[in-house]
C-alpha cells in the first residue's frame, strides 16, 4: 500500500529543489553579493575604510535601533552608525563628531571633523592644545607668521596651547582631532610639530610584536602622545594591560577583537574606543589585511 505521506514529500522536495536553483549561482554558491566581500584594496587610499566602513551605517539601515555602539563606566566604544555630525563651533563649513568627552570621563576631547569646500578652522579655547591628523583629503595650515603646510592623509600637525594657526580646505578632507588643557610645566614648552606616520622611526617594543610609532617626542614638556600601531593578522598584545593611563583609539585598518573589562568586541576600521584609568584591555589582529590604530596616551605627568 503506497504511503500517503509520499507525494507531499516529492512535492517539497521538487519545490525546495527549485527554490535552490534559482538562488545558487552555477558553482553552487549564493549569487547574491556579500557586503562582507573584501574588494581589492590596492587600488583605494590609505584609511579608506575610516569613512566607508565594512558595515557602514547604510549596511544597517534595514535593522531599526541596532547598534555596535556601547557605554560602560570604564569603556566606550563608538561605531560608525552612532556617530552625530552638527557644526563645529568657530569651525566654517565643517561638520564635528563629539566621540569622547569629559562628560564621558576622559581629560581629553577626541572628534571627527569634516571639512567641506571653502572650510575654515576655528581655536581651541585658552591653554588648550591640539593635535591633528588627516585620514582623507588634504588641509592647509597656516601659522600667524604666515607660514604654510599641506597636510595629507597620513600626515599630522601638533599645535602647542595659545598657538595662533588656521586649518583650510579647497575640497573636502576628514580629521581626527585631538585637544586638551595642556599640563603646564615649570621650564617646559612645547613646540609646533607637521609630521607623517612613515617618517617616523619603528620603536622597540620588548615582548611584543606589534610595530609601533609614536607622532610627538617622548621629552618632558610633551603631556600626551599619540601611538600608532601595527597588527599582523594573528598578531596580539602580549600584556594585557591595566594602568593609570587614558586612552582614545580609532582603528584606521583591518579589523579584530578589543577586551575592555570583562567584555569582547569585534572591532573595525572607522571604530572608536574610549578607555578609562585600569580598565584592563588588551588586543588581537584578524582577518587578512593589517590592522592599524590611532591611540591617544597621556604621559610625563605625576597622576596626583
Amino acid at each position: 500500500m503506497q504511503n500517503p505521506s509520499l507525494p507531499r514529500l516529492l512535492l517539497l522536495s521538487f519545490t525546495l529543489t527549485s527554490v535552490f536553483n534559482q538562488v545558487l549561482g552555477d558553482e553552487g554558491f549564493c549569487s547574491a553579493p556579500s557586503i562582507l566581500d573584501q574588494t581589492d584594496s590596492s587600488s583605494k587610499p590609505l584609511y579608506w575604510k575610516v569613512t566607508s566602513p565594512t558595515l557602514s551605517p547604510s549596511h544597517l539601515q534595514d535593522l531599526p535601533g541596532f547598534t555596535r555602539s556601547v557605554y560602560r563606566r570604564d569603556h566606550a566604544l563608538i561605531t560608525p552608525e552612532s556617530h552625530v555630525f552638527s557644526p563645529l563651533p568657530d569651525w566654517t563649513n565643517t561638520l564635528g563628531a563629539y566621540l569622547i568627552t569629559p562628560a564621558i570621563g576622559s581629560h581629553f576631547v577626541m572628534y571627527l571633523a569634516k571639512m567641506q569646500e571653502n572650510s575654515r578652522s576655528g581655536l581651541p579655547p585658552n591653554d588648550v592644545e591640539r593635535l591633528i591628523f588627516v585620514t582623507q583629503g588634504a588641509v592647509t595650515l597656516t601659522n600667524s607668521s604666515g607660514i604654510s603646510n599641506k597636510l595629507v592623509v597620513d600626515s599630522y600637525a601638533y599645535l602647542p596651547p595659545n598657538f595662533d594657526h588656521s586649518l583650510k580646505c579647497d575640497g573636502s578632507a576628514t580629521l581626527v582631532v585631538f585637544e586638551r588643557r595642556y599640563a603646564f610645566l615649570d621650564n617646559h614648552i612645547t613646540e609646533h610639530i607637521v609630521g607623517s606616520t612613515d617618517k617616523q622611526p619603528l620603536l622597540e617594543t620588548p615582548g611584543e610584536v606589534f610595530e609601533l610609532r609614536k607622532l610627538l617626542p617622548a621629552s618632558m614638556p610633551y603631556d600626551f602622545n599619540i601611538h600608532v600601531m601595527d597588527f599582523q593578522p594573528g598578531e596580539f598584545l602580549n600584556v594585557k594591560e591595566v594602568h593609570y593611563n587614558q586612552h582614545g583609539l580609532l582603528l584606521l585598518e583591518g579589523q579584530g577583537i578589543y577586551r575592555l573589562g570583562d567584555s569582547w568586541y569585534p572591532v573595525q576600521a572607522g571604530d572608536v574606543i574610549w578607555m578609562a584609568p585600569f580598565v584592563p584591555q588588551w588586543y588581537a589582529a584578524l582577518g587578512k589585511t593589517r590592522s592599524r590604530y590611532l591611540l591617544y596616551k597621556d604621559v610625563n605627568r605625576n597622576p596626583l
